[in-house]
């Protein structure tokens, strides 16, 4: 009889840091070899990411604290973070994983549903399955149902077309399918969400709809009836001339990604331009700026 080994459990990381920090400590906890990133559903600041215990846990500790200095100086918001490190009994990740993502009445005309969960029989809701996996965009954290949000509210003409820059997930680029973008264009730089973007677009049988794509934005000249951008500030900045190359007249803009206090900065990169704001949502410390090319 061929004896199983016994996996031997896994090492649970917990980070409570502030919200402007959680793309980069997830992306970072994903290159340090963990297999999902979740946020926690309390209310609060936490991620929560998980390694095998064979791992090196003196080295880990060290990896992470060094980090959390050295991110400080990138964010000085994150300048109170904590963390843990602890031994959980063996449980299978993907089973461990269906406790932070759940059915999700996001609006209501939107449920996000777990690729796991059966298609409800009768809704009157558009619904988007989702795989997480590690990419950020599962619908939970505020930035993206903000934009989710705003999606719904803007007037579209008849035919119109969605760019999504930094599309993750592929969330946003889904639902501008279901709200009826006749052109929908997806993009990212980072080629672990073009996998998991791909891989959600498959599962929503809209492979033949979305165009997904790991160009940048300047090399972009199609011109869009509405981009989406959920993104942090840094990088909305720095890509603030791109995003007016492709938007077609009377288009619009949603950006996210961005908490209360920092909306000052983006609005004042677009004062010189043909961009009209036209209003604003907030979810918990986090903003969405919505204009349109006049």
């Amino acid at each position: 009889m061929t004896s199983v080994s016994k996996h031997p459990g896994w090492l649970e990381i917990a980070i409570d840091i502030n919200p402007i920090a959680h793309e980069a400590v997830g992306s970072f906890l994903v290159d340090l070899g963990c297999e999902g990133v979740a946020f926690e559903d309390n209310g609060g600041h936490g991620l929560k990411a998980y390694l095998p215990v064979s791992c090196n846990w003196e080295d880990i500790y060290h990896r992470i604290k060094l980090f959390l200095l050295d991110i400080k100086e990138i964010f000085p918001e994150a300048d109170s973070s904590e963390f843990s490190i602890n031994k959980i009994e063996n449980e299978d990740w993907g089973i461990s994983w269906h406790k932070f993502f759940r059915p999700d009445q996001v609006t209501e005309k939107l449920l996000i549903l777990p690729a796991w969960e059966p298609v409800p029989s009768r809704s009157d809701s558009h619904i988007i399955r989702i795989d997480p996996g590690t990419a950020f965009g599962t619908g939970q954290h505020a930035s993206t149902r903000l934009c989710l949000e705003a999606m719904e509210m803007i007037r579209l003409p008849g035919r119109w077309s969605l760019l999504d820059v930094g599309t993750g997930s592929g969330i946003l680029a889904i639902y501008g399918v279901k709200l009826g973008a006749d052109r929908v264009a997806a993009l990212d730089i980072d080629p672990e969400a073009i996998r998991w973007g791909r891989k959600n677009i498959e599962l929503n049988v809209m492979t033949r709809k979305i165009e997904l794509s790991e160009k940048s934005l300047d090399q972009w000249d199609e011109k869009f009836t509405l981009v989406t951008a959920n993104l942090i500030l840094s990088t909305i900045l720095e890509l603030c001339p791109h995003f007016l190359k492709v938007l077609a007249p009377r288009a619009w803009l949603i950006l996210s990604g961005i908490l209360r206090e920092q909306l000052v900065q983006v609005k004042e990169a677009f004062s010189g331009s043909c961009l009209k704001e036209e209003f604003e949502l907030f979810q918990e410390e986090w903003a969405c700026l919505v204009l349109k090319n006049e």
